[in-house]
């Protein structure tokens, strides 16, 4: 299967890269790009990031791009509630992999929170992202069962998540088949991004997308609440 044989919507743009070096280096030009063209129009620009293991190349290629970093406010779309420290922190990934060198020079509104529980976490997230600047651009991922950001299945605040419309930036989330509880951005203010990306690999990743456009409730694959929107779709084999 190929991701040209998917019955996208007009809006949904793909591109289909060789593997996953260039992947990483497409999707870092391009973004890289966006970013220039929001500094130059307007001073600053916005990016929010997703986290996990396979955007380490992807983060490694967008340090490396050439960029007024000092004028880039970057985000994290969710995050593990545990410090930054923690092996499984996405601050600590983005610290290890792209805030250094000339881009240790943006500034990096995270999501943890040190709080007493997780509901606390998520209210005072909800307060600190209310600095974030409008979001220039959004790199998303997706998980298997069609999650994006820390929007699971399951998930029992999933439906306020997932809301068009929502005075909550973030909420407290659970992946009910992985380890630790998450906080992530709201579908309404992801959805705000002015150019969203969603990178995928291989062919589990297409069958996933086919059974998001074959149904209709976000609910049970929440990723399909972003696939009827302008949308960039990056994939390699």
């Amino acid at each position: 299967m190929a991701i040209s044989e998917l019955q996208l919507p007009d809006v949904v743009k793909t591109h289909r890269l060789a593997d996953s070096n260039a992947l990483a280096t497409t999707l870092a030009r391009d973004v890289a790009e966006r970013l220039r063209q929001a500094i130059a129009a307007k001073g600053q620009a916005c990016v929010v990031l997703s986290g996990g293991r396979s955007p380490v190349p992807f983060l490694e290629q967008l340090a490396a791009e050439p960029l007024d970093w000092s004028k880039v406010t970057v985000s994290l779309a969710d995050e593990r509630w545990v410090p930054v420290e923690h092996a499984d922190s996405n601050a600590g990934l983005l610290g290890r992999h792209l805030l250094k060198g000339a881009a240790a020079k943006a500034r990096f509104v995270g999501i943890y929170q040190n709080a007493a529980n997780l509901d606390a976490a998520a209210e005072l997230a909800d307060q600190a992202l209310a600095e974030l600047p409008p979001i220039d651009v959004l790199v998303l991922g997706m998980g298997d069962d069609g999650h994006t950001a820390s929007l699971f299945p399951a998930s029992p605040l999933l439906r306020q998540g997932l809301a068009k419309v929502s005075e909550r930036r973030v909420l407290p989330m659970l992946a009910p088949s992985v380890p630790h509880q998450r906080l992530s951005m709201t579908r309404a203010l992801l959805a705000s991004a002015a150019f969203i990306a969603l990178s995928v690999q291989g062919t589990g990743k297409l069958a996933t997308l086919r059974a998001a456009l074959e149904g209709d409730d976000p609910t049970e694959m929440p990723i399909r609440a972003f696939l009827h929107d302008p949308l960039d779709i990056y994939w390699c084999p």
